[in-house]
């Protein structure tokens, strides 16, 4: 097994397998009652790593030394990338990465995350990608909020709002350079991290970040009056932000032997985590298979199954699965897969 995971398995191979599960299980239709296919949310738990390698950093929060495995769930449950990232750098450097680079038939537009998966120039850069940033932001209040023109005054709000106003020049004189990093970006021949990290200094020479940034402060402070004005819109976030970090729990109790990634090379760490994403997402397929037919026996013995009682349950279950347990390696026919399950409307 180990000559193998050198000689023939690659984080491509791997990636093309968790997408051929991702596909798979988008064919049941149990989770369509679970969540909306168009919404995914990223976030990131440490992972420990031993001190002496490049990637390993200490981590404040966590206190202990490690790397952060950062993953994008679907609505759905379903995790559909993983990154390994180090514990200093801001999580919304990496944020875009997953949908740009995410191949599966499940392809949100709605991405969510916490106060680190956002900035300034990640909200232009997402706009022009035509990705809507919808994070749950800690202190929001404390942010900037620009007023279009320097002299518009609220009759209630107006205290939210600084004196500055937003700068529309700068923003139509660099919208060709930035349409243009959006179209590269789309056509793969760079990552959205590679962008943002250039991104990151606000150097007088750098005239794309303030365009960035100042296009990205119309995009968040339209997106904040959305967010306090709909008690909805922060509920379906809140919700959406839950199953990522579900899904952070699922994938490390599926991780067992060692408490620490125990390579030193960064690529093999990478290969780690999406070995687990691979596994996690596999148990998470065959629960989804196990309740669905669950459900379709209930439904013969007449018990009444509604989508509003459906969508109470989770495909994270993890009690009748025996980690420890013998594994045989063996061929076996399992027969065709029934994805669907009809409930009483």
């Amino acid at each position: 097994m180990s000559f193998v995971n050198q000689r023939q398995v690659t984080t491509e191979k791997l990636e093309a397998a968790i997408c051929t599960t991702i596909n798979a299980y988008n064919q049941f239709q149990l989770p369509r009652y679970w969540g909306d296919t168009k919404r995914a949310a990223a976030d990131g738990t440490q992972w420990n790593l031993y001190e002496n390698n490049l990637l390993s950093e200490r981590h404040i929060r966590y206190g202990g030394y490690g790397g952060i495995a950062y993953y994008h769930v679907s609505d759905t449950y379903i995790a559909l990338f993983s990154h390994f990232i180090p514990c200093g750098v801001w999580e919304a450097v990496y944020i875009l990465d997953g949908l740009t680079k995410n191949k599966s038939d499940i392809q949100p537009d709605t991405l969510h995350g916490d106060t680190q998966a956002q900035s300034a120039p990640v909200y232009g850069l997402a706009f022009l990608l035509g990705i809507k940033l919808m994070p749950r932001i800690r202190n929001w209040k404390d942010l900037k909020w620009f007023r279009p023109t320097a002299d518009e005054v609220y009759q209630h709000i107006n205290d939210l709002f600084t004196k500055d106003a937003i700068d529309w020049d700068l923003i139509a004189c660099h919208l060709p350079d930035m349409l243009q990093v959006a179209q590269s970006i789309r056509a793969g021949r760079i990552s959205p991290s590679t962008i943002l990290r250039k991104l990151g200094t606000a150097s007088r020479k750098n005239k794309l970040y303030f365009a960035f940034r100042e296009l990205g402060r119309v995009v968040r402070t339209i997106f904040l009056l959305e967010y306090i004005s709909d008690d909805a819109l922060r509920q379906v976030i809140q919700a959406a932000q839950n199953k990522c970090e579900g899904f952070n729990n699922f994938a490390q109790w599926a991780y067992f032997g060692s408490d620490t990634i125990e390579e030193n090379v960064r690529e093999d760490q990478l290969k780690i985590i999406k070995y687990n994403h691979l596994i996690a997402n596999l148990m998470i397929f065959h629960n989804c298979h196990t309740m669905t037919q669950a459900f379709k026996e209930l439904e013969a013995e007449g018990m009444k199954l509604t989508p509003e009682l459906a969508a109470a349950f989770s495909p994270y279950r993890t009690h009748h699965a025996n980690r420890f347990g013998m594994y045989e390696l063996r061929e076996r026919d399992l027969g065709p897969i029934d994805y669907g399950v009809m409930f009483q409307m």
